[in-house]
């Protein structure tokens, strides 16, 4: 069996941190509020595809449209909405469809959305490998804002477009999908084949002496697979479990505020200046590393609590009443800790526990 790498990784970073610590009390008191809200929520991989920017349909076009999605999910924080407090600035990177304004994450969807609209085979390896039939220039376009404020690294967004365009073409028989069926129904090793394969998902730093997997776009790849497929046909995975939380930047701030992770204050004056952590540098890798080992605690101390339910209601329920009782991974802890965060992010930034988003500019997330 394939380990995960970025797990071990993680726990490494959490044992030789200087600045990131995660409070055992905060992770039990987090665990719980957090399981609480999934329960009331009934969250799974259905609400994936709610979002109304989200495939409805699952084939391998779909398979396409997620790969390009998360291989341009990175750096989405912008320049002028300094304050950060989810009422986006009016000048922030925005892209309008359906009359509706999307501005991060999201604003990237609607851009790719809005091209295949106009009739541009964007999500199409052999489309967008090429710079005669896809122009730089009309990448460019394709990401045209409401606003002043461009998309952040457009360069980077086409370099590693046209990379793994060239990768999929002449190693893939140009299509996503012979790389999810050389996985052979595993996440970690689909995982391994991504990373292997393309540079850009190659999530890594040196950190006390030693290489650390992050692996964040290419763990969230394939999430997006299994979440969207439902764990059939191109998203069935047999180890999905071992997928670990995706380290970016909103998460973390999600875990601060629930109190499973603690920052030194050094740490803390570092991130209300808004200074830049450089991407690789030991506290960026810090506020990643314990992020990932945080959001595991979590799972087990939730399942833990699922297992405590369980035996309350077997004393109390005849064995055919008993209800089914949730399942929970740190795909869809991550994905949950994601939502909250970006509909509670003024209390975030401004609340009780108020904490800013650490900001680093980089291909990986």
């Amino acid at each position: 069996m394939i380990i995960n790498p970025v797990l071990e990784s993680a726990e490494f970073i959490h044992k030789h941190s200087k600045h990131v610590s995660i409070p055992e009390n905060g992770i039990n008191h987090g665990a719980a509020k957090i399981f609480e809200a999934m329960k009331k929520t009934h969250y799974d991989t259905s609400k994936w595809k709610e979002h109304p920017l989200n495939p409805k349909e699952c084939n391998s076009s779909t398979v396409d449209w997620i790969f390009l999605v998360d291989l341009w999910n990175f750096s989405f924080w912008s320049q002028v909405d300094i304050d950060d407090t989810g009422v986006p600035h009016p000048e922030r990177f925005r892209v309008t469809l359906d009359g509706v304004g999307y501005t991060g994450y999201w604003s990237m969807v609607a851009a790719v959305n809005r091209a295949l609209r106009e009739g541009i085979p964007i999500t199409t390896p052999g489309f967008f490998a090429s710079e005669d039939k896809l122009p730089d220039s009309e990448i460019e376009r394709i990401f045209r804002s409401d606003t002043k404020e461009p998309i952040p690294l457009l360069k980077e967004r086409i370099r590693v477009l046209r990379e793994a365009g060239k990768v999929l073409v002449e190693k893939f028989n140009g299509n996503f999908a012979n790389c999810i069926a050389q996985a052979e129904g595993s996440a970690l090793k689909l995982v391994q084949i991504i990373t292997s394969n393309f540079s850009s998902f190659r999530d890594e730093a040196e950190f006390c002496g030693r290489k650390v997997q992050i692996f964040k776009r290419a763990q969230i790849l394939v999430a997006d697979l299994w979440a969207c497929f439902q764990n059939q046909s191109f998203g069935a995975f047999k180890d999905i479990d071992e997928i670990t939380m995706f380290a970016d930047y909103r998460v973390p701030q999600a875990l601060y505020h629930f109190h499973c992770l603690q920052y030194s204050p050094e740490l803390l004056a570092i991130l209300d200046r808004g200074e830049m952590l450089p991407n690789g540098s030991p506290l960026e890798v810090e506020i990643r590393g314990n992020s990932i080992w945080s959001v595991e605690l979590i799972r087990r101390r939730i399942l833990e609590l699922i297992e405590d339910e369980l035996v309350a209601k077997q004393a109390s329920v005849a064995e055919e009443e008993m209800p089914k009782m949730m399942t929970v991974n740190a795909i869809l802890i991550d994905f949950f800790i994601w939502d909250f965060a970006k509909a509670a992010q003024l209390d975030l930034t401004l609340g009780q526990r108020p904490v800013k988003v650490h900001r680093t500019r980089s291909v990986f997330y």
